[in-house]
């Protein structure tokens, strides 16, 4: 309740700007967050709750190929693993998380072993989103852990974007077609 906001002795409140008081203590979030995606909701509450990090890096570690697998790492948390099989739908869930999770760099590492899948990403990302980033082209040998019974879900992929984002290439910085013409 309203009232009881003051004497929370938890690590984060959700409530609506109308009732949060004026001067609090602990994080609030409003209630208007949960109209954003789920992981941009995961890395706000991770960075509200994470005030002890210098760290202000967002890392989007991807393996291309047919099924594209997709690590987040934000303040050095993993926050999400994904998948896909559409570039379009995957330029729109990047762009989501690059265009809402605040941070000083945010780099996107993808593998090397489909230059042409990677390229495409590229392409696509500097045309559709509108801020500077970094690019990395890593080195993605040995990335692909065998699984049993095959690939379960991408688990194989988006096990392999993690390793990419843990890994460094030869960072460019990229400045939007916006800005460069």
């Amino acid at each position: 309740m309203p009232s009881e906001i003051r004497d929370f002795d938890g690590d984060l409140v959700v409530t609506t700007e109308k009732e949060a008081p004026k001067q609090i203590s602990i994080p609030i979030l409003f209630d208007e967050i949960i109209n954003k995606d789920p992981i941009v909701i995961k890395g706000i509450i991770t960075k509200m709750l994470n005030t002890s990090t210098n760290s202000s890096k967002l890392v989007l570690g991807i393996d291309p190929g047919k099924r594209i697998g997709v690590s987040v790492t934000y303040l050095e948390n993993e926050i999400a693993r994904e998948f896909f099989v559409s570039l379009d739908k995957l330029i729109k869930y990047l762009i989501s998380i690059l265009a809402e999770l605040p941070a000083a760099r945010k780099i996107i590492k993808i593998g090397n072993g489909d230059m042409k899948t990677a390229n495409k990403i590229l392409q696509m990302l500097n045309l559709q989103f509108c801020s500077k980033f970094e690019i990395e082209f890593v080195d993605e040998s040995n990335t692909t852990l065998k699984i049993k019974n095959h690939n379960q879900r991408g688990k194989r992929d988006m096990l392999a974007a993690q390793f990419i984002s843990q890994r460094s290439g030869i960072s460019e910085s990229i400045l939007p077609l916006s800005i460069t013409g």
